[in-house]
C-alpha cells in the first residue's frame, strides 16, 4: 500500500479510471450533495430515480426506497425482486433492509414471499413498529396488512414437493453462478449532510428454504454512521455476514480511512482471517462518508458500481483484491 495518504488517494483515482466532472474521489473543501452511490450497473436506474425524487423535494429515505423499487420491478434482474432466481423449492424468498442515519434507525425483513417491494415493507417495519427484523410469514402478513401490492404464492405445496423429493435422494445446495450479481445496496447522502441506505435482494438461486443472506442484516449488508458514513456490500453473504463487513468498513472510516481505501481494508482483513483464497471470497463493497466521499472494492478483479450526483451519473469499475495482494495488517504486497 502506498506509504502515505495523499499516494493512496492518487493511486486510487489511477484505479478507478477517468472519473465524471463532479464527481469527488478524494478530500474535497466543498463536497458534492447530493450523492448517491449503489452496486452494479443495474443500480445506475435506481440512482437516478432516488434523484429525481430528491429533486422534487424528497426526503433521503424517499430517495433510497423508491430508488431500489425500480431495480426491484426489473423482470430482467434474476437477483433481485420477485424475478429474481427461486430457491431450491421453486420459491422466491427476499430479503431487504433500511437504515436513516438520524435517530440510528432500521428497518429489515427476510425470508418473505409474494412481495412486490420488500423495500417498503423494511422501511414499515422500522417507522411503524417497536421492531427491527420480520421474517417468514409474519413479514408478509405485515407487509399486506400495511396495503403493499403482492402476488398470491402458494408456498406449501412446492416445499412439500421439494421436502420428498429431498427424502428420496440427497439434493445439494445450486452452486452460485459467477454472473449471479446479487444484491442492490444503495446509499444516500442528503443535501443536509444525512445519510440514509437500503438493501433488496432475492439472494442465492437454490438455496435452502428460509435461508436469510447478509442484505436484511443490520451491520452486514448494510450499515449506517450519520457521523461517520455509509457501508453497503454485494457477493457471497455468508461471507459478508460472518465477518459483520459492511460494519467493519463504517469503522475503518470512522479512523479516518478514505471510503475507497476503507473498503479496501476490509477486504484484506476478511482475506487474512478467513480460510477461503480471497478470490474465493466473492465479496464487494460500495461506500461513502461524511465528507461526499466515495469508494468502492471487490474480491478477484473487482466489480462496477454506479454514482450518481446532480451533474453526472456514471458506472465505474472498483479496484480488486487477489491472494497475491494480502500483506501484513494495514497493507498490501504491492
Amino acid at each position: 500500500m502506498p506509504s502515505t495518504r495523499r499516494q493512496f488517494l492518487a493511486t486510487s483515482s489511477i484505479a478507478l479510471g477517468a472519473t465524471a466532472p463532479g464527481l469527488c474521489t478524494s478530500d474535497a473543501p466543498n463536497p458534492t450533495r447530493p450523492l448517491i452511490v449503489s452496486t452494479w450497473p443495474f443500480g445506475k436506474a435506481s440512482n437516478d430515480e432516488a434523484l429525481r425524487v430528491l429533486t422534487k423535494g424528497g426526503s433521503i429515505l424517499d430517495a433510497v426506497e423508491h430508488g431500489i423499487k425500480v431495480t426491484e420491478l426489473d423482470t430482467k434482474n434474476r437477483s433481485v425482486g420477485i424475478s429474481g432466481s427461486p430457491n431450491a423449492a421453486g420459491v422466491v424468498q427476499q430479503d431487504a433492509c433500511i437504515m436513516h442515519g438520524p435517530g440510528h434507525q432500521a428497518g429489515s425483513v427476510a425470508a418473505i414471499e409474494g412481495i412486490i417491494h420488500p423495500i417498503s415493507a423494511a422501511r414499515r417495519v422500522m417507522e411503524k413498529t417497536p421492531h427491527v427484523m420480520l421474517v417468514g410469514d409474519g413479514a408478509r402478513m405485515f407487509a399486506i396488512e400495511e396495503g403493499l401490492k403482492s402476488i398470491d404464492v402458494d408456498s406449501s405445496k412446492l416445499h412439500e414437493a421439494w421436502r420428498k423429493e429431498r427424502a428420496s435422494k440427497k439434493q445439494a445446495v445450486q452452486k452460485r453462478s459467477k454472473g449471479d450479481h446479487d444484491t442492490i445496496a444503495l446509499l444516500v447522502l442528503g443535501s443536509d449532510g444525512n445519510i440514509a441506505g437500503g438493501c433488496s435482494t432475492s439472494g442465492w438461486g437454490g438455496k435452502l428454504p428460509g435461508r436469510v443472506g447478509d442484505s436484511p442484516i443490520i451491520g452486514s449488508g448494510l450499515y449506517i454512521d450519520n457521523e461517520v458514513g455509509a457501508a453497503g456490500a454485494t457477493g457471497l453473504g455468508e461471507n459478508v455476514m460472518r465477518h459483520c463487513a459492511s460494519f467493519m468498513v463504517v469503522d475503518f472510516m470512522r479512523q479516518g480511512l478514505h471510503p475507497q481505501e476503507a473498503c479496501l481494508r476490509a477486504i484484506h482483513r476478511i482475506s487474512r482471517i478467513d480460510p477461503l483464497a480471497t478470490e474465493d471470497l466473492a465479496i464487494n463493497f460500495v461506500a461513502l462518508d461524511k465528507k461526499g466521499r466515495y469508494g468502492a472494492a471487490g474480491t478477484g478483479t473487482g466489480f462496477k458500481y454506479s454514482v450518481t450526483t446532480k451533474s453526472s451519473s456514471v458506472v465505474l469499475q472498483s479496484p480488486g483484491v487477489t491472494s497475491k495482494d494480502i500483506g501484513p495488517e494495514g497493507g498490501n504486497r504491492k
